[in-house]
């Protein structure tokens, strides 16, 4: 497989352009997918770090998404209007969780099977050698860009599949 790693070219043209015209490519794809469950991709991202996660607090919800706290209110508010999100009392008067309802483990796992056709097809499209090239040239970049230890919960909240 030639890649563009194994030249020893100097990068031309913009990366952050680059890098937004791909991700918009791959969106289109998911969002697509995701649309046969009647989900938009940030839907199912918070339907399944909720999954991950079980009962948890909205602001720590919101830290491990990486989203403001007014952000998550408003992403939370369609899922709990179509019942698949609850909101409840937490281990004192003043806090409180959200979880999955039943109906919400059952739109979260229809969802995962249209995330995994979505990956599929993306895997088809590019090749499984690039897209596994792919993920460690992020994987390394995301490292060298924030060389800090993770929170493991923020990734595993991030990969819903």
């Amino acid at each position: 497989m030639g890649t563009a790693l194994q030249a020893k070219a100097i990068p031309q043209g913009c990366t952050h352009l680059q890098l937004r015209q791909l991700m918009r490519r791959v969106a289109r794809l998911y969002d697509a997918e995701l649309a046969r469950a009647g989900l938009k991709t940030t839907q199912f991202s918070l339907l399944s770090a909720l999954h991950k996660l079980g009962p948890v607090q909205p602001g720590q919800l919101a830290k491990t998404l990486r989203l403001q706290p007014s952000t998550l209110t408003r992403n939370l508010q369609p899922l709990v209007a179509a019942g698949w999100v609850e909101q409840g009392p937490g281990g004192d008067g003043r806090s409180r969780l959200v979880q999955l309802t039943d109906a919400g483990r059952a739109k979260c796992a229809e969802a995962r099977q249209c995330w995994k056709c979505a990956q599929l097809e993306l895997n088809r499209l590019l090749g499984d050698a690039r897209v596994a090239a792919l993920h460690a040239l992020l994987q390394e970049s995301l490292a060298l860009l924030a060389p800090e230890p993770a929170d493991p919960a923020e990734d595993a909240a991030e990969d819903p599949g």
